[in-house]
């Protein structure tokens, strides 16, 4: 029988992936002992302290075991962290030693949303990708620059190291997870029960782009704030580099380093992302909101609205401004 891990971090305000993670692989097992299998995981609670209090002791979580006691596993899953996340990693150094050693001794991991800053202070994800909550986004990249984060990624799979987007996307995690260690069919039964959407792999649709700010380069924030001042205009790289004075490939190298995103993707990001607020919140048609952000190719917008959103400006409207007239 193989062995699962949900650690139960210090300091913590976040219960909901601790107790959605148990539930799932608690009901899996259930389900393959009903079909004649025996069950595939024992499953335990571990930590460091014998009770953990959340939501100001408002409810306590008693792990199973401490860590101390476990030093075989085959999955450890690391739950979201509250959003001081130096605060939290360095709270949890101990879980943080005991997760690498683990990995090590060929533990999988997977990393629950912001959990992914403790995963990274392992060290374990330097040069791989990862995926966290899309604004968590720019403390992860200022305090792990050596990691790949995959901003729109809702699922990283990477050498027995799996990481997800944010909030109540983990549930999609635990159900890639059922697949990937019982099967299919397993995973479908799960997704039913617990009325999961199967197959999600993007968290754009979700994301709010606010750029990367949390950086000590100047030139980069002044062209930020040029880029998201004038919306309406198709500035090229060629403008910006010889605004600022700057030769255009050290302003794309800069910029890129700073942001994590091209000067051209960040501009589209930006002017997606007010797109996004005028069909939220307004009955603006498609042409109208397209011309209002700097496009005037129909085809061009809808092509890196979908990129970005991962849906159309149509599917986009319908989903977050039913009352609006789509045109």
């Amino acid at each position: 029988m193989k062995h699962l891990t949900i650690l139960v971090p210090e300091g913590q305000n976040n219960l909901s992936s601790i107790v959605g993670a148990y539930k799932i692989f608690t009901r899996a097992n259930e389900y393959w002992t009903r079909i004649g299998k025996r069950e595939l995981f024992t499953i335990q609670l571990a930590g460091v302290s014998k009770k953990v209090e959340f939501y100001e002791g408002l409810f306590t979580v008693k792990p199973h075991t401490n860590i101390s006691s476990i030093t075989k596993t085959n999955l450890i899953i690391i739950p979201s962290l509250n959003h001081n996340y130096q605060k939290a990693v360095k709270g949890n150094t101990a879980l943080i030693d005991w997760i690498a050693k683990r990995y090590k001794d060929g533990a999988e991991i997977a990393s629950i949303c912001t959990g992914a800053f403790m995963l990274a202070s392992s060290g374990l994800l330097d040069g791989k990708s990862c995926s966290t909550h899309w604004a968590a986004a720019d403390n992860f990249r200022s305090m792990f620059p050596k990691v790949n984060l995959q901003t729109d990624a809702l699922i990283t799979d990477e050498n027995g190291i799996y990481t997800n987007g944010g909030a109540y996307s983990f549930l999609n995690l635990m159900i890639y997870l059922v697949e990937k260690y019982y099967d299919r069919q397993t995973a479908i039964f799960c997704s039913k029960v617990f009325q999961i959407e199967m197959d999600r792999n993007s968290q754009s649709a979700f994301a709010i782009f606010t750029g990367q700010k949390l950086h000590g380069d100047e030139m980069v924030k002044k062209a930020q704030t040029y880029i998201e001042s004038n919306l309406h205009e198709k500035i090229s790289v060629e403008h910006l580099s010889s605004r600022f004075s700057v030769g255009r490939r050290n302003f794309d190298r800069r910029f890129i380093k700073a942001t994590g995103n091209t000067p051209v993707e960040y501009s589209q990001r930006v002017k997606i992302e007010s797109a996004k607020k005028a069909f939220e919140t307004s009955r603006k048609t498609i042409n109208e909101v397209m011309y209002e952000v700097g496009y005037s190719d129909v085809k061009a917008f809808r092509e890196v609205f979908r990129k970005i959103t991962g849906m159309s400006p149509v599917e986009y409207k319908w989903k977050y401004n039913k009352e609006a007239v789509l045109v």
